[in-house]
């Protein structure tokens, strides 16, 4: 099974690929999609809908996985990190391809097994899993990576509930 990871931005959004083959983990990609501050927001939009749409043909996921909206303390990144969100789900639905939605919490709690680890802790355990040589960078590719983990995880899980 393929899953692509997403960590939603306006100005940066993660992607990572990840492969599962039985109860082992391969890296496929990841990196980001950037947008110039100077775009109208709706131009940024546009490309970001348009490099995911590329993403989404050129690795033919079976599954995405999109991090849900964690309201901090900005509400306005939160808005824009929400029409993010949007975009990339609007080209996961246009592709047909199924959606897991998964909180920060909950990648955590998959990649980790504790839902309150720090970024670094992450970083490391995703590591170890995709048998990477050093830490995936930038940040956002490497949450994005622990979606794509938690979506590989949560799918084998209903996988196991449809055959019970």
């Amino acid at each position: 099974m393929r899953v692509l990871g997403f960590d939603p931005g306006t100005a940066t959004t993660g992607f990572g690929v990840v492969d599962s083959k039985g109860s082992r983990l391969h890296h496929v990609a990841h990196g980001v999609i950037t947008t110039s501050p100077d775009l109208h927001f709706a131009e940024r939009l546009k490309s970001i809908f348009e490099e995911v749409t590329g993403l989404i043909a050129a690795h033919g996921p079976d599954a995405i996985g999109i991090e849900s909206l964690y309201f901090a303390k900005n509400v306005t990144t939160g808005l824009a990190v929400a029409q993010a969100r949007g975009v990339v789900a609007l080209a996961a639905v246009q592709a047909r391809v199924p959606i897991g939605e998964f909180s920060p919490l909950e990648v955590k709690h998959a990649v980790v097994g504790y839902g309150k680890a720090t970024k670094k802790q992450v970083q490391e355990m995703i590591k170890i899993l995709l048998n990477l040589d050093s830490l995936p960078r930038p940040d956002d590719a490497a949450d994005a990576l622990g979606v794509a983990i938690c979506q590989l995880h949560a799918g084998k899980f209903q996988a196991r509930i449809v055959r019970a």
